[in-house]
């Protein structure tokens, strides 16, 4: 039962018990659906109600009517089941990310040191081998990605 984290409450709103959450996960698609649970201090709890208001995922659970109701939950971290993420082929968590190998097609191996975004939609990976690369996912340098193997090929362009 491996967990992930997607967020933290920051709040309530208005005075039926919808809280406020801030979350940069990257599948929020996936997490925040009516009907999916997540997880707050070990204890499950199921999404009534989804909307999204300015940056906030606001959500209502399910037995949960007045803010008197949830003002415990203030302040704490949210996390979903990974298997419950139900992630398609092409989808990988930064988490996961962290733990492939890089191969080139030469033959080098490099491990991911970090991995940053230069912008929402623009994932950068920091990879050492030999010296430090840059590597956007979205690079045409990147040949493949096996989940299974957990390893990325690249191929380097010229002058790198």
């Amino acid at each position: 039962m491996e967990k992930v984290y997607i967020g933290k409450i920051v709040s309530t709103h208005g005075i039926k018990g919808e809280i406020r959450i801030l979350s940069d996960f990257p599948f929020k698609d996936k997490v925040f659906v009516v009907g999916k649970r997540i997880i707050i201090d070990d204890v499950f709890y199921t999404i009534r109600s989804y909307r999204v208001h300015k940056k906030y995922d606001m959500i209502v659970l399910d037995g949960f009517d007045n803010i008197n109701e949830v003002l415990f939950l203030m302040k704490k971290p949210v996390y979903v089941l990974k298997e419950d993420l139900e992630l398609a082929k092409d989808e990988i968590l930064d988490e996961d990310l962290l733990h492939f190998k890089v191969f080139t097609e030469d033959g080098m191996e490099g491990k991911i040191e970090e991995i940053f975004y230069a912008s929402p939609q623009n994932k950068i990976l920091r990879v050492l081998f030999d010296h430090e690369v840059l590597i956007p996912m979205n690079s045409p340098m990147i040949k493949d990605i096996d989940k299974n193997k957990k390893m990325i090929t690249i191929q380097f362009i010229d002058g790198m």
